[in-house]
Parts: C-alpha cells; sequence; structure tokens
C-alpha cells in the first residue's frame, strides 16, 4: 500500500467532488476514527488507520486488498469510480435522481436514465454533474453524470437521456470476476 503521489491524489478528490462536493472531508475526518486512501495495484482503497497499520505488515505481494476500493486508474491515469464506492457516495450526495420502479431493472442492466423513467431530481442540477442514482424507496442504486440541468429535463421529450450511466450496482454480478 502506498501512498497516493499529488498528481493522482488530485485526480480522485476531483473525481469525487463530482459527487459530493465538498463533503470529501467527511469522508476522512469522521468521528470514528481517521480515514485515507492509499493505492495498491492501480487501484485506490479508502481504509481506517487501523486496517492501514495491518495492511502495512502484510509483503505487498501477498496483499490482495485492503479496505474498500473506491476505483482506479486507466492506463491513460484518468481515474475511475468503481460501483463499490456507492455506500460512501450516497449519504453525502449533492445531487440525486429517484428513479420509477419501471426504470429501475433497465438502469440495473447498465442502461442510462430516460426522462420517462426519472420520478424525481434534485432542484438545480447542472448538466456534467455528477449524480447518485435512487429509488424512489432511497435505495442507492448507482451513479453517473447528468445529461441535462434540471431545468431541461422538465421539458425533455420521453425518450431523452437524462443521466449517463457511469456505475451501478448490477455490476456485482455482470463484473463479479474483477471487482475486488
Amino acid at each position: 500500500m502506498k501512498i497516493l503521489s499529488d498528481e493522482r491524489t488530485k485526480s480522485v478528490f476531483e473525481k469525487l467532488a463530482k459527487f459530493i462536493g465538498g463533503n470529501i472531508k467527511l469522508l476522512i475526518d469522521r468521528p470514528d476514527g481517521k480515514y485515507c486512501f492509499r493505492e495498491h495495484k492501480d487501484r485506490v482503497y479508502y481504509m481506517s488507520q487501523a486496517i492501514l497499520d495491518l495492511a502495512l505488515s502484510c509483503n505487498k505481494e501477498q496483499l490482495i486488498c485492503a479496505g474498500t476500493c473506491f476505483g482506479k486508474f486507466t492506463k491513460t491515469n484518468k481515474f475511475r469510480l468503481h460501483i463499490t464506492a456507492l455506500n460512501y457516495l450516497a449519504p453525502y450526495a449533492q445531487y440525486k435522481i429517484w428513479l420509477k420502479p419501471s426504470a429501475e431493472q433497465q438502469f440495473l442492466y447498465g442502461h442510462h436514465v430516460l426522462k420517462s423513467g426519472m420520478g424525481r431530481i434534485t432542484e438545480n442540477t447542472p448538466k456534467n454533474q455528477g449524480v447518485v442514482i435512487f429509488s424512489m424507496n432511497d435505495m442507492p442504486l448507482g451513479f453517473g453524470t447528468s445529461a441535462k440541468a434540471t431545468a431541461d429535463c422538465k421539458h425533455a421529450d420521453p425518450i431523452a437521456i437524462v443521466c449517463f450511466n457511469q456505475g451501478d450496482i448490477g455490476e456485482y454480478i455482470r463484473n463479479e470476476d474483477t471487482l475486488i
């Protein structure tokens, strides 16, 4: 486990800020202890200081993972969030979209959110902003990028895409071999 370089830390925090804004500090300074981000084999893990101390005592070749995988760096050095970060993003999300029950299954199959499937959207959501997708029962289903602002969604066609899917909990089944 190694400390993220300044460039990679900036990339991770920019991606997280797209979804949770200034609430990033709430991820690090939590009431139950200090938490941190560490890198192992191009994957970024979020863990408590106690788990980090245990992970540092292991040989890095024998360590598979420690903590929760938040995402990975691609070969072009861009950070991509994994669905395993959803439970940490959902409570702090600034912008949210709720899906109608009839549209949940399509979203979980990896499709984008259409206007006809959208139940509600957070007011003043800008275009190209990170959003967390919820069911109408407030269960987090995934995350994506808004394709339209809130005002544009009200006047859009029913088949217009309002949110691009970046990750959904259906990935646990579709990509179970590659998720760590």
